[in-house]
């Protein structure tokens, strides 16, 4: 993949006895498949930069990918510059903790959080599933490698002491491509760590007699209690067909991260984008509807933040 973050095009415009000179940074934004939020948030931060692309002279791109881990290993590596992840994997990279494999990103920095997103489980009405335990010895999709959902899913086997044995199938599905798979019956559940609404869950349900299942019990109450980046939540119902009643479940927040190596104007510009933008960036999709300014500077960010978005909060009087 090209690294966008040093390519840099500059032109020179002979005016008379003087030249201008005018130069674009060409910066990349690491998203999620592009039927959930992650795809939405990159592009909505990317129509806003790229608004004021004449006075600061950044150009950004935000191209679909395999999710959280993937997105955090691209800005590692140096070929993406920011991205969005789980806030569980923030932590898990910063920290260097065993979940993540990469070994510890120390130079990772928080921008800012954007929408919640419960673990959400979606299951045939016909496969015999009521709770989360009963996905044991079923077909299930339990997300593409590199993906949040996956990581997560993972996360949870590990407390119940499952293994990929437990199921009948345990499908590596992309998020893209799960809906389809769910209605013509090739799984009896999906796993989706995702805002909602969400346009995946949306056509599943609609298309396949489905219903959302709980993710609750004493386990997930200890996984709660031992990591501050999980929250109980609750997916509203009547949002998705064959699901009146609301889905107790947990959850994480996306958040949107990038590298020490960023330049900090470069991370002040994009951060003010979104933020001088307010309104306009929290209309873009239903799941930013509740957005506040205060949460999103400070909800599920483990990493220190970037000084260019320091700057922004502290020029608004928001952190000290």
């Amino acid at each position: 993949m090209i690294n966008f973050r040093s390519a840099a095009c500059a032109a020179t415009l002979a005016l008379g006895a003087g030249a201008v000179s005018a130069q674009e940074t060409f910066i990349t934004i690491g998203t999620g498949g592009q039927t959930g939020v992650y795809y939405v948030v990159g592009q909505s931060i990317c129509r806003l930069v790229n608004r004021g692309s004449a006075e600061h002279g950044l150009k950004c791109t935000a191209p679909s990918t395999g999710g959280s881990v993937a997105n955090i290993n691209a800005i590692k590596a140096g070929d993406m510059d920011m991205g969005v992840a789980q806030s569980d994997w923030q932590f898990y990279a910063y920290n260097g903790s065993p979940q993540y494999e990469g070994g510890e990103f120390s130079d990772l920095r928080a921008v800012f959080s954007v929408h919640g997103e419960p673990f959400t489980v979606l299951a045939r009405s016909d496969a015999g599933i009521e709770t989360f335990e009963d996905l044991k010895g079923k077909r299930v999709n339990i997300g593409n490698p590199g993906s949040g959902q996956r990581g997560t899913m993972e996360v949870l086997m590990g407390k119940l002491g499952w293994s990929m044995d437990d199921f009948a199938l345990a499908s590596e599905l992309k998020a893209a491509e799960q809906s389809a798979a769910l209605g013509d019956n090739k799984v009896d559940a999906i796993i989706y760590t995702v805002g909602h609404p969400n346009g995946s869950i949306q056509e599943a349900s609609t298309t396949t007699d489905a219903k959302l299942v709980p993710v609750t019990g004493e386990v997930i109450d200890t996984l709660i209690e031992e990591n501050p980046y999980y929250a109980k939540a609750v997916i509203p119902g009547g949002m998705y067909k064959g699901s009146d009643e609301d889905t107790e479940t947990f959850g994480v927040k996306a958040t949107f991260v990038t590298s020490a190596s960023v330049a900090d104007d470069t991370v002040y510009q994009v951060v003010k984008a979104v933020f001088d933008n307010f309104d306009r960036f929290k209309g873009l999709h239903p799941a930013f509807a509740n957005l506040t300014q205060e949460e999103m500077i400070s909800g599920g960010l483990s990493a220190p933040l970037h000084p260019g978005a320091a700057k922004y909060y502290k020029e608004q009087g928001w952190i000290e």
